[in-house]
């Protein structure tokens, strides 16, 4: 498996997003990126791991990684049309598809995570300078910020015994997506529910997989 991230250590991602900061601490020395997420998820605010990979992962990796997430935690709720503009982007990453994500985005509920997830895939480009000079009206990150909020409003619209699990397992699956594997999210368990009960993510094909057009 080959990476799919450009940092070699945590800290580039900092420099890389001014703005990140504000959200959670920086790492002291050279730290591996993955590592940094780990240690993250280890920590009093385990969620800030989920913060860190949606600045890590490239910008169309990163709207997969939340699509699958937001799939996995909602189930049927999250099969609406800004989901899905959202995986047309992905699949096609052209300028319409992403007008089309924007366009249901702006319009969506802003509590609803389906919404963050078209918005993050509309707001996919790099921001760039204005004619006059001064800088760009959205920062870099807006797209990392919404991929974010998607998952994190998933989370938190689950059961709350199954909140901390859910943290888990969408950062492991982001850390797996990272290291060139899949981006698979498996429902967490309650310590007293049979296997058999857990209710599966659906099968969706992987637009990063071999022989998938990339």
């Amino acid at each position: 498996m080959s990476s799919r991230i450009r940092f070699a250590c945590a800290a580039d991602v900092f420099s890389a997003y001014d703005d990140l900061k504000f959200l959670l601490s920086a790492p002291t020395g050279d730290v591996e990126p993955l590592a940094y997420a780990q240690t993250l998820l280890r920590s009093r605010q385990p969620a800030d791991a989920i913060a860190f990979l949606a600045h890590l992962l490239p910008r169309r990796e990163a709207v997969w990684w939340a699509r699958q997430c937001a799939a996995a935690i909602l189930g049927r709720r999250a099969e609406d049309a800004r989901l899905l503009a959202a995986d047309a982007w992905v699949r096609e990453p052209d300028d319409e598809r992403r007008q089309a994500a924007l366009k249901l985005g702006e319009a969506g509920n802003r509590t609803l995570p389906t919404t963050w997830l078209a918005l993050a895939a509309g707001w996919s480009p790099v921001p760039r300078p204005r004619p006059d000079g001064k800088p760009p009206l959205q920062p870099a990150s807006v797209c990392a910020r919404a991929v974010n909020a998607a998952i994190m409003q998933a989370i938190a619209g689950s059961a709350p015994a199954l909140m901390s699990g859910w943290i888990v397992a969408c950062v492991d699956a982001g850390v797996r997506f990272a290291e060139g594997g899949e981006a698979r999210v498996p429902a967490p368990k309650l310590e007293a529910e049979p296997a058999q009960a857990r209710r599966a993510p659906p099968e969706t094909r992987n637009p990063f997989s071999a022989g998938a057009r990339a």
